[in-house]
């Protein structure tokens, strides 16, 4: 009843991975000519960690793991 139960669970999980993995390359690959150029870079790498500031700091103020 159970032969290759675990196989199929693993052939899912790589079917899962390789599936996310597509997406992301799909997102990101039209941001790969707009890094070439370093204006263009250092604006994208400032958005994203600013972005990132944004959320950890909402995330902590909407949890209460600090005073802010």
């Amino acid at each position: 009843m159970f032969d290759g139960f675990w196989n199929n669970v693993f052939r899912y999980f790589r079917y899962f991975i390789t599936t996310l993995l597509g997406v992301a390359l799909n997102a990101f690959a039209p941001l790969i000519p707009l890094l070439k150029r370093p204006v263009t870079l250092i604006a994208i790498l400032g958005l994203f960690g600013g972005t990132l500031v944004f959320v950890t700091l909402t995330l902590r103020a909407m949890l209460g793991l600090s005073t802010i």
